[in-house]
């Protein structure tokens, strides 16, 4: 079965095409499950996510294309919601979706994976900028409002690599992903054209002898990338809505507790293949 269930409309102002072209080019590409879960709208950062005012938009072009496409494949509806305590809105929060992507793209007001803002780096402790990251994703996973864990490499976007073993400044964020029983993307946006966010980087990379390797599929191109061998369907929010457990060498950095559930994949402008087998 191959799903995907991290993808974005024009509404996020930052995408291209039309839901039914995302949908079709899902069929196209044999996809089972495909979810839109565009950015929720939140009085933060509003360039970049839709408007509370086009939230029932937003469901009816899902839930129209939902309807459109039944027996070809299941389309599903959802929100990616910044962890920004203070202004995640319960008309998100509370909304009939089929699962929730809870994501970190700010720290302390500062969008690190905005390139207008790289020039950050270069006059702070990387060290703490890491931490502080997973230190957010730690309370991402308490908080247990969200299904799955968002691209949780991001913080590699522009290579800013920390000194400190990631293994290490990650555990406790794992422990707490683990604990709250929640999903973890796999998000392979980064071996887009654009090559910031490297799915294969050396240092988010797991060696794990126990396990069987997983397998890449050797399409690259701007609309194949390789994905890992996944398995053991398991349901979110509503019937239907999957995601399952990894194995093999993975590009993350994490030890194996942490990779005991996985989700789905990417976002942005292009629409990726998505080879998830189970």
């Amino acid at each position: 079965m191959k799903i995907d269930l991290h993808n974005h409309t024009v509404l996020c102002n930052h995408a291209e095409g039309t839901v039914d072209a995302y949908v079709e080019k899902a069929i196209a590409e044999g996809i089972d499950v495909f979810g839109f879960s565009d950015h929720a709208p939140m009085h933060f950062d509003p360039a970049y996510r839709m408007s509370f005012e086009q939230m029932d938009a937003y469901r009816e072009m899902v839930m129209k294309a939902q309807k459109r496409y039944a027996g070809k494949i299941d389309v599903r509806f959802a929100y990616e919601v910044d962890y920004l305590p203070g202004y995640m809105d319960d008309r998100v929060l509370n909304a009939d979706v089929d699962y929730l992507i809870g994501s970190v793209h700010f720290i302390d007001g500062w969008g690190f994976d905005n390139p207008e803002f790289i020039g950050r780096y270069e006059h702070e402790d990387i060290d703490k900028i890491w931490r502080d990251y997973f230190g957010l994703i730690e309370a991402m996973a308490e908080s247990r409002l969200f299904d799955i864990v968002g691209h949780l490499d991001l913080i590699k976007v522009f290579k800013f690599m920390p000194r400190t073993p990631i293994a290490k400044i990650a555990a406790p964020a794992l422990q707490a992903i683990k604990k709250a029983d929640m999903a973890i993307e796999l998000n392979v946006a980064g071996t887009s054209p654009h090559g910031l966010r490297t799915g294969n980087s050396r240092h988010f990379r797991l060696r794990r002898p126990q396990a069987r390797a997983g397998r890449s599929l050797p399409r690259r191109d701007r609309d194949v990338c390789p994905l890992r061998r996944l398995h053991r369907v398991r349901r979110l929010r509503r019937p239907g809505t999957y995601h399952g457990e990894l194995l093999g060498n993975h590009p993350f950095p994490f030890p194996p507790l942490c990779l005991k559930k996985v989700g789905l994949f990417p976002t942005g402008s292009e629409i990726f293949r998505k080879m998830c087998i189970f």
